[in-house]
This record gives structure tokens, C-alpha cells and sequence, in this order.
């Protein structure tokens, strides 16, 4: 059943203009990340190292969440706009695996979008002549700021399924990485979803340090609870296509 789901959401969004955005708009904090360690050599000195906190800066805190953001309410907005709820909700599936199947999609363009940020990272720093060694620590980073990803998903998921308008969820994405930001920087970055996408990049963070079991405990959490809340949502109300 899962499979078939899988397919179903694939044929809706292997078309679409939605996979543009996850190409250009990584570019933009790769560009600004790094201009901004270029305009700063005389304090980040640690090449590949300082160049990473300038690039994630900018796309775990603001251009990340955003993006997923988008996905997120793109994948809810079909059925919403297109009439598709009375189809959705009484196919022969259970309401569980339909929801997987957005999260599972969700948490295939977190991946694909922490891989590109990686490639966009490489030939950043051949551009500006880095000379060291890559950092064998990058595909680490990469790795869990795909899982903080997935939970930033699972959250956005369920509000556009909520919301069914298609901006709101997205400022809502946001905001979010902005609030990320704020509550790391208090020290409580563990317990908020959005903050787990910045920390699992290490972004500002300049001894690339991660506490795993918080994390992954709190990924998991996040994750299975608003995946949850979106099934019993669909279980328990009537939705009815405007």
C-alpha cells in the first residue's frame, strides 16, 4: 500500500516546477555564505571550516526551512486546490500510508537539498582557491542536517494539511528558522524542531559539535508526533475541498 502511494505522489510532483525552486534557490546562500567569507578573511582562518559557518549561516537558518516549507504546502495544496479530497480519503489505503508517503517524499528532497548544498559548498571553495583537504566531517554534517530536516517536514506538513492556504504555511517555515536561530542561540536548541536543522549542519557553531542522543531523540519525537497529529486529523475530520 505504502508503494503504491509512493508512486501516486510521485506522478503528481515529478513534473512540477516545485523541483526548480530546490535547484536555484540553494544557490543564493552558497553566494552570500561565500562573499561574506571573502569580506572577512582577516578573522576565518579556518578555510573549509569558516567557509561552512558562512554558507550554513545562511541556508539551515533562513533558505532551508523556507524551501521545505514549500514542498511541504505544495504537497498538501493538490488536494486542496484540485478537489482531490473526496479521491484521497476514499481510496482504498489507509489514511496512514498516504501521510507517510508525503513524509517520506519530504524527507527524499531533505536529503537531495543537503546534497546540493554540499556539492554548491565543494565549488564554492575551488572558486575561492581553497587548497586544503575537504573536511572528512562534511558528509556527517550533511547526514544530520538531513534528519533535522525531516522533522522540520513532519511540522510543516501538518500545518499545511491544517492550513489550506499556501503562503501562510510557508512563512510559517520561515519564522521558524528565524525563531531556530534565536532558541539555539539560548541554549534550548535540542527541544525546538526548526533549531535541529541548524544544529545538525553545525551552523555557528565553531567546534562542529553535536550531542547525538538529544538530537536524534528530539528528531524522532518531533517527527513521529506531528505525523501522528496529521493522521488523527484526517481520521477525525471532515475535509472538504473549497
Amino acid at each position: 500500500m505504502l508503494l503504491r502511494c509512493l508512486r501516486a505522489e510521485l506522478i503528481k510532483f515529478r513534473r512540477s516546477p516545485v523541483w526548480l525552486a530546490f535547484v536555484v534557490l540553494p544557490i543564493f546562500p552558497a553566494i552570500l555564505g561565500t562573499m561574506n567569507y571573502l569580506g572577512n578573511l582577516g578573522l576565518l582562518r579556518s578555510e573549509w571550516y569558516s567557509l561552512w559557518s558562512q554558507h550554513t549561516l545562511f541556508s539551515s537558518m533562513f533558505f532551508l526551512p523556507a524551501l521545505l516549507g514549500v514542498f511541504c504546502a505544495w504537497q498538501w495544496r493538490l488536494e486542496h486546490t484540485d478537489h482531490n479530497w473526496n479521491s484521497f480519503l476514499t481510496a482504498p489505503v489507509p489514511v496512514g500510508a498516504l501521510c507517510f508517503a508525503k513524509l517520506i517524499w519530504a524527507a527524499v528532497m531533505s536529503l537531495l537539498s543537503q546534497a546540493w548544498i554540499g556539492a554548491l559548498f565543494i565549488i564554492s571553495g575551488k572558486i575561492v582557491g581553497l587548497t586544503g583537504p575537504i573536511p572528512p566531517e562534511l558528509l556527517g554534517w550533511l547526514a544530520c542536517g538531513a534528519v533535522g530536516g525531516v522533522s522540520v517536514c513532519a511540522v510543516q506538513l501538518y500545518f499545511s494539511l491544517i492550513i489550506r492556504a499556501f503562503a501562510p504555511p510557508v512563512a510559517f517555515g520561515l519564522v521558524g528558522g528565524i525563531a531556530g536561530l534565536i532558541v539555539t542561540a539560548q541554549g534550548f536548541g535540542y527541544a525546538f524542531p526548526y533549531s535541529l536543522l541548524c544544529i545538525g549542519m553545525r551552523a555557528n557553531n565553531p567546534n562542529m559539535e553535536l550531542d547525538f542522543a538529544p538530537f536524534l531523540l528530539s528528531a524522532f519525537v518531533y517527527t513521529a508526533v506531528f505525523t501522528l497529529l496529521a493522521v488523527r486529523h484526517l481520521r477525525r475530520h471532515d475535509v472538504a475541498a473549497e
